[in-house]
């Protein structure tokens, strides 16, 4: 199964675990695929430098280069296809439903109101990371 995780899901997986976090640890032990961009993670390496994270990373004694070079490594890089301006409410999200629909992804995974909302895109289903975790049998 691949997997697009939103920005919001891979930070919170990669630094405070829980269902985000099961599922990066099922990409780690191969059980999922994950699919990224470089415009995600970008946004992604963007967001780990913002200060209010700065305490998290030092209470684990890790830097945001060793997240993000750990993050980078695990997901497959796809260019995102072109898709129609989708996310009116905050067109930056429209990067994570082309990613996903270059990437052939099973699921896109968000906490993102703007993307639930949807549901769905062309054939992607759009879950909170509890709901990918149950659709998943080996997580």
């Amino acid at each position: 199964m691949r997997l697009v995780l939103d920005t919001n899901i891979a930070l919170s997986g990669l630094l405070w675990g829980g269902p985000p976090g099961r599922l990066i640890d099922s990409a780690i032990a191969g059980d999922i695929e994950l699919a990224s961009s470089a415009a995600l993670l970008a946004e992604l390496q963007g967001v780990l430098t913002r200060s209010k994270f700065a305490d998290q990373l030092a209470r684990r004694n890790i830097t945001v280069a060793d997240v993000f070079d750990g993050y980078a490594s695990l997901v497959v890089i796809v260019t995102p296809a072109a898709i129609e301006p989708t996310i009116k409410r905050d067109p930056a999200d429209d990067q994570v439903l082309a990613t996903a629909l270059s990437a052939k992804a099973d699921l896109i995974v968000s906490g993102d109101d703007h993307l639930l909302d949807l549901k769905r895109f062309r054939e992607i289903d759009i879950v909170t990371a509890a709901t990918a975790i149950d659709r998943i049998p080996s997580v």
